[in-house]
């Protein structure tokens, strides 16, 4: 090989690399089409193994979220730090703007059921499990996050999709999240 043909290479080879990041980029941030303004849900799915968050209006699906969810995603928390999401059904309770991440709705973890776990088990059940974005000032992360599950027993959505969530899912609503 030449050095001129080496150099061609590199310069193949780095221009390869900026259009792939590029490209990456581009999908990140690439808009989805939004529900119709005064859309409301009354359930809300989590399909933990799928990844996926879906939304309901009765029995009619009306969209699919991909997601990331706690660090130690397999099986259901059983206590405080464990990085697990948990499973079962639950209430989105309260909304939180002035959250860490971009805006946040409380998964009502620990009910009874989980408190009364953890407590034979003598340990504490944790809490503050969200639906949340991204943390503050990593939205430009996009799509990408869901690269690797990254959350500490949350769900994790890009910051456009917890804008479109908080706009269409009222307090209240139920979220099963399943194994």
């Amino acid at each position: 090989m030449t050095a001129r043909s080496s150099l061609s290479a590199r310069w193949a080879g780095l221009l390869a690399a900026v259009l792939g990041l590029a490209g990456l980029a581009a999908w990140a941030g690439w808009p989805r089409t939004p529900l119709p303004d005064g859309t409301r849900t009354d359930r809300l799915v989590v399909k933990k193994s799928a990844r996926l968050l879906e939304l309901y209006r009765g029995t009619e699906l009306l969209k699919v979220y991909r997601v990331s969810l706690g660090r130690t995603p397999e099986g259901p928390k059983r206590e405080a730090g464990d990085g697990r999401t948990p499973e079962g059904t639950y209430r989105l309770d309260y909304r939180k703007a002035d959250s860490s991440f971009h805006r946040a709705l409380h998964i009502s973890y620990p009910e009874a059921r989980d408190v009364a776990l953890a407590r034979a088990r003598g340990v504490a059940p944790g809490g503050l499990v969200m639906l949340h974005g991204m943390k503050n000032h990593f939205g430009w992360i996009g799509r990408a996050h869901r690269a690797i599950d990254w959350t500490d027993g949350c769900v994790a959505v890009t910051d456009d999709e917890i804008e479109e969530i908080w706009r269409v899912v009222p307090d209240g609503t139920s979220i099963t999240i399943e194994p």
